[in-house]
């Protein structure tokens, strides 16, 4: 069970795969046919629902419509309860985004689009087919809650580490320390074997490098939290998640960061 979770937690959302091959789209680096296969990965089909002039339309005409209205670009938002990451209201596509976890942002444009994934014709893999609708709001223009740049973002994650593995051992909860080390080296192991291509084309080797930091984090939270150790008692398995929470905090913050570098942060930046 820890290892399915820590593999969970490495995986990108498809609001992040959006805002990384659109924002390679847009940067002339990848062509809408090739985004828009790399955003979709495995599911069955992508649709875009609500879009001005784009109303039922896939991802690579939306995109050309999101241009059309203005957009330069995209954001990624992973807000969480009381923590509006990467969010500028309003409130209705705040609350949208709030409940699916994830959302992207037009940058340029007042859209905002949140995915919301259906089975069709069956109740699991084997059988049905998976289609992701995005929804297609208006969102309040500005710079996003809470976005770190990515230089802070990368030192808020080894800051982070250090304070809860100095708290974990304080608290004697570290006896799931062996299992979170296996479940990492086998994810670190598939980056390293190039299996998977991490951002899109464009992005400057600092923001690979965050998000590479970023995945670890989560990984080895999710095997953390549920993993068996020491922590017994409900008293323990609370100080753990105390524990824990700053550091999910900054690994969010760090995800959103290095996928939104690609418009905010300097040309020149980490390279």
């Amino acid at each position: 069970m820890p290892q399915t979770e820590a593999h969970e937690a490495y995986e990108e959302p498809r609001s992040a795969r959006l805002v990384a091959w659109g924002n390679a789209w847009f940067a002339g680096l990848a062509s809408p046919d090739d985004a828009a296969t790399a955003v979709r990965g495995d599911d069955d089909a992508h649709v875009v629902r609500g879009l001005p002039g784009a109303d039922g339309a896939g991802l690579t005409l939306a995109l050309g419509r999101l241009r059309a209205l203005g957009a330069t670009g995209l954001r990624l938002a992973l807000p969480a309860p009381g923590h509006p990451l990467g969010l500028t209201g309003p409130a209705e596509f705040n609350a949208r985004a709030l409940e699916t976890g994830e959302a992207v942002l037009a940058v340029g444009a007042p859209w905002g689009l949140v995915p919301e994934a259906l089975w069709h014709g069956a109740d699991h893999a084997d059988d049905g087919v998976l289609a992701v609708s995005w929804h297609a709001l208006p969102v309040n223009v500005g710079f996003p809650a809470d976005v770190p740049a990515l230089r802070d973002a990368e030192r808020e994650l080894v800051e982070g580490m250090r304070e809860a593995t100095e708290s974990l051992v304080r608290l004697d909860v570290a006896g799931s320390g062996p299992a979170v080390q296996r479940a990492l080296g086998r994810l670190r192991a598939r980056e390293e074997s190039g299996a998977e291509e991490l951002l899109a084309p464009g992005y400057p080797p600092r923001a690979v490098r965050v998000l590479q930091s970023a995945r670890r984090v989560a990984a080895l939270i999710a095997v953390a939290a549920l993993s068996e150790g020491a922590a017994v008692s409900a008293a323990e398995m609370s100080a753990r998640a105390d524990a824990l929470r700053p550091l999910e905090r900054a690994a969010r913050r760090a995800r959103v960061a290095a996928y939104n570098s690609a418009v905010d942060e300097p040309a020149t930046e980490g390279r």
